[in-house]
């Protein structure tokens, strides 16, 4: 019975600041072993990671068209692959691994089009493979037991939405048509590589994705207003939404906001009471019932539900952040990934990780935004 997997990663260079969080995140539980890769098209960037890493040579590739065919080719070829290259090689990416057996774990954006989201999906499922789209936040301890805590009726039925995340690195670039970009890779405001959206797309989804997460609402549609700045992409933007259920609310994504670093807020309103989770002071969860005070939810604490207790990795007080939120979910997905190789059953209700289903969402939400802002923030269906 196997009790290691195997992994590869597509980008993720030294320099890469996401692909080493990946990398520490899977290392947490110690049961996946990263062996091949093509880290960069870069060939000296590739050569340099892989051998900082210790990776066969013979397992080194200078494009993801040849790790994906001889991997698969292989008798002890990769369990998974790690895609965490720019937005414009993920689907090609992804759809790679897939024609050649290999499970896949994806950054998001999962592509640029719903119909190649569609299309992935098809795919995994027609070859019987697992694939997670990353949203990181949805692995942070309180996230879940904030959705814990909506499921189990606690604030009752959600009428009101409020969510932002607020950056300021790219203020500097507002009304400059020239690119300054100096601290983040300039790929981000380059349409060809980044795609139709670059605030929306980046942190935008991740307020679309964690409200899913905690909610388990879909958006019905979305007027959203779009700045730009000079630049061929977005940095700001104010969306209008609506969810399934007649709710609405409000998102506010921006890279121009002074003062904010990484603002994630995700506050949800219901009849009976509300939560707020703040992603800079994670390990607090604010809920308030009516007529009653606030309660602070802290993790690693014993009146935590069953499912956040079980994602506890340290002790109460002790702050657990990004990292772990990548382990969380890396766990969940190795364990699944483990049953399969090893010919057991897999309860879907224990696959708590985000699947290809809430990529397409993200993608879906990214065109109905600037679908919107084109049509003078009119109503869009998601």
């Amino acid at each position: 019975m196997r009790k290691t997997l195997y992994y590869g990663m597509v980008g993720a260079s030294l320099s890469s600041f996401i692909g080493v969080v990946h990398r520490i995140g899977i290392s947490f539980d110690g049961r996946a072993k990263m062996v091949a890769g093509c880290f960069s098209t870069n060939a000296k960037k590739n050569q340099e990671t892989a051998d900082f890493y210790e990776v066969d040579q013979n397992r080194v590739y200078a494009s993801y068209e040849e790790m994906a065919e001889k991997e698969g080719k292989r008798e002890d070829k990769i369990d998974f692959v790690v895609i965490s290259a720019p937005n414009n090689v993920h689907y090609k990416t992804a759809k790679a691994f897939l024609e050649n057996g290999i499970h896949v774990l994806c950054e998001k954006p999962l592509c640029f089009e719903v119909e190649e989201g569609e299309e992935l999906k098809k795919l995994a499922e027609e070859k019987g493979l697992f694939f997670c789209v990353n949203y990181s936040y949805s692995g942070n301890n309180m996230v879940k037991e904030a959705r814990e805590l909506i499921r189990a009726g606690k604030i009752g039925r959600i009428i009101n939405v409020n969510a932002e995340y607020l950056q300021e690195y790219l203020v500097d670039d507002v009304g400059d048509t020239e690119d300054k970009m100096v601290k983040l890779s300039s790929w981000r405001k380059d349409p060809k590589v980044a795609g139709i959206s670059n605030c929306v797309g980046d942190i935008g989804t991740h307020i679309e994705n964690t409200v899913a997460y905690m909610t388990g609402l879909k958006l019905k549609r979305v007027a959203a207003k779009l700045d730009y700045f000079g630049q061929p992409l977005d940095l700001n933007a104010n969306i209008l939404v609506e969810f399934d259920n007649g709710a609405h609310g409000v998102y506010c994504s921006s890279q121009v906001c002074v003062g904010h670093m990484n603002g994630l807020v995700v506050r949800i309103f219901g009849t009976e009471g509300a939560i707020e989770w703040v992603q800079e002071n994670p390990n607090i969860l604010s809920v308030t019932l009516k007529g009653q005070p606030t309660q602070i939810y802290n993790r690693g604490m014993g009146y935590e539900t069953a499912r956040s207790q079980a994602v506890n990795r340290l002790p109460s007080g002790h702050p657990e952040g990004l990292y772990v939120a990548f382990a969380n979910i890396y766990r969940d997905w190795i364990e699944a990934l483990l049953k399969v190789v090893n010919g057991e059953p897999v309860d879907p209700a224990e696959c708590d990780f985000p699947k290809i289903d809430a990529g397409i969402e993200g993608v879906r939400f990214v065109h109905a935004c600037v679908e919107s802002n084109a049509k003078d923030a009119a109503w869009v269906e998601v």
